[in-house]
């Protein structure tokens, strides 16, 4: 038995969930489209080119939450996943989900999209197991802040040794898969045993050709 973690954008849904959220604001009339929209891409630029500011990011698109129940969310949630979740989904990527649930192994999702997206995904996707970037919550309401370290970059290597240590019958890295898209990944991918590249940005196709790394498609 092993433990597979998956990135989730990119790698598991044919697009970014996170980048998505954002427009979905905008198409509500949650935020001021034209200028939230713009921002929003910039942060997505930023992500791509490996600059991104992560806290500043989800500061940013958890704002327009700030005050609002989880009640109010969910059902934004299920519009969400509805909308614009569904259409991202990949066939390949659920065989290799049961590809992994088959041989027994455990399963853990590591995104760092902010928990609002990453939960439902999580559900939508069947996994029991999953981390994201922490939002904040007080008194059951949102408070339109980032909470504790974005699970991001070297942020994902620290949020799995915490998941560790509270899940001590969890695969060693020797015996872990972790399947990515990002460069923003090698951090963790340099971390197991099996690192492997799904339909891969250039950076890392670069880095994985020259490490030996397998490289999958999930798209058809």
């Amino acid at each position: 038995m092993a433990l597979a973690i998956f990135d989730l954008d990119n790698t598991l849904l044919a697009g970014d969930s996170d980048h998505r959220w954002g427009e979905f604001l905008c198409e509500i009339g949650w935020v001021s489209a034209e200028d939230y929209r713009r921002k929003n891409d910039q942060f997505y630029a930023d992500y791509q080119a490996g600059s991104l500011n992560m806290t500043a990011y989800l500061d940013f698109v958890l704002g327009p939450l700030a005050g609002k129940s989880r009640v109010d969310v969910q059902v934004l949630q299920r519009e969400f996943i509805s909308q614009c979740v569904e259409p991202m989904l990949l066939d390949k990527a659920f065989e290799l989900l049961n590809d992994h649930r088959i041989a027994g192994d455990t399963l853990l999702m590591m995104t760092a999209t902010h928990a609002v997206v990453a939960e439902p995904v999580a559900a939508r996707l069947g996994f029991e197991h999953w981390l994201g970037s922490g939002v904040g919550i007080v008194d059951e309401c949102y408070t339109g802040r980032a909470n504790g370290e974005p699970c991001f970059q070297e942020g994902k290597v620290n949020h799995l040794a915490r998941w560790r240590e509270q899940n001590p019958d969890a695969a060693q890295a020797a015996d872990t898969w972790f399947y990515s898209d990002s460069h923003n990944d090698l951090p963790l991918l340099e971390n197991v045993g099996h690192p492997v590249a799904v339909d891969p940005d250039a950076r890392l196709r670069a880095h994985a050709e020259q490490a030996g790394w397998q490289v999958i498609s999930l798209r058809d």
